[in-house]
């Protein structure tokens, strides 16, 4: 059997943990097990930045997210999708400080692992908070993508994070070949059954990660990222992505943003049903939604409510979204009535 089709067909990684385990069994309507919280982590233990562009989101220091995401737990918040963001660490070229062990990541996922032993945690695995040009992988002398040794990055990357205890790695660099890297890290580690792979896999070069790239001090020194994310008017090439990881080891596909993408969600949902699927609904979706409400446009609760349900109805099991605190108290509202 090649190695292609052996990190396909290993399935331990998609259901060692009960959070794992619900996505894998579909279910209709919006519950706390659908969601997951994107959250930064900065380098002070007990420092909170707010984040203009994103009203009524922050950047956490440990102690302060410890805080924070206690009083979710309590209303149900089982995963997180973790963002590391560094000031006083050097950039450079190789984004030495991504895996380093003065990573906030890194010395996050211990503690994180302590307090809250049933959360599910990911970390996004990029380069681009961490390299002084900001973009998401290792660039030639000309400036152009080196993807060789880009996926040989991504995938030291990540096995440092599952190492530190990481459940889930999320790949979100569009690299060619990065999820096939680093399930062999995985395997290589024997890590490939207790770490799982969630594929930022339809990732479009959208105008709606503006807000983020604030949050995560992550913009391009130079040029953009179009030639490594997904045409924003593009459908086949999305399909041959979705194609890509599944054959590679993917544990985990998912469409980012959403909004603008619903169409693709369900093409990729029904050509791979038996794949849990996640959508991200990324910064400029957020802050949209958020001044719409700001100005009585519509009402927050109800507008937010009717727009994930259509992403649930497409076919998303999973739906990370920065609203997740404000829902997290509508659902428990819901079930104490």
């Amino acid at each position: 059997m090649n190695e292609k089709i052996k990190k396909k067909n290993i399935l331990h990684s998609g259901m060692f943990n009960g959070t794992l385990r619900g996505w894998q069994s579909l279910k209709s309507g919006l519950t706390a097990e659908n969601l997951m919280y994107p959250v930064f982590i900065i380098e002070g233990d007990n420092d909170v930045q707010d984040i203009p562009s994103m009203p009524g989101v922050a950047r956490y220091g440990i102690n302060k997210l410890q805080e924070h995401l206690t009083g979710l737990i309590a209303k149900g918040l089982t995963s997180i999708l973790v963002f590391g963001v560094v000031d006083s660490l050097p950039k450079d070229d190789f984004g030495t400080h991504a895996d380093s062990k003065n990573n906030p990541v890194i010395k996050a996922l211990p503690k994180l692992r302590q307090w809250f032993p049933n959360l599910t945690i990911a970390c996004d695995v990029c380069l681009c908070p961490y390299t002084s040009h900001g973009h998401c992988g290792i660039l030639t002398e000309k400036g152009i993508i080196n993807n060789s040794a880009s996926i040989a990055r991504i995938g030291e990357i990540a096995l440092a994070y599952a190492k530190a205890g990481a459940h889930i790695v999320a790949p979100s660099d569009m690299m060619d070949g990065r999820i096939g890297a680093i399930k062999s890290r995985l395997i290589e580690s024997q890590l490939q059954n207790s770490v799982a792979v969630l594929s930022y896999t339809c990732k479009f070069s959208s105008i709606f990660y503006g807000p983020f790239r604030d949050a995560a001090k992550s913009k391009p020194a130079f040029g953009d990222r179009k030639c490594y994310q997904l045409p924003t008017g593009s459908e086949g090439i999305a399909l041959r992505a979705a194609q890509r990881d599944v054959e590679e080891g993917a544990d985990f596909l998912m469409v980012k943003p959403i909004m603008a993408y619903v169409d693709i969600l369900k093409q990729v949902k029904n050509k791979y049903p038996e794949y849990p699927m996640f959508v991200y609904q990324v910064s400029g979706e957020y802050s949209m939604i958020y001044q719409a409400a700001e100005k009585g446009i519509f009402d927050l609760k109800a507008g937010l409510i009717e727009i994930l349900s259509s992403y649930r109805r497409a076919g998303a099991d999973v739906i990370i979204t920065y609203y997740t605190p404000h829902l997290l108290e509508w659902i428990s509202l819901k079930n104490k009535l």
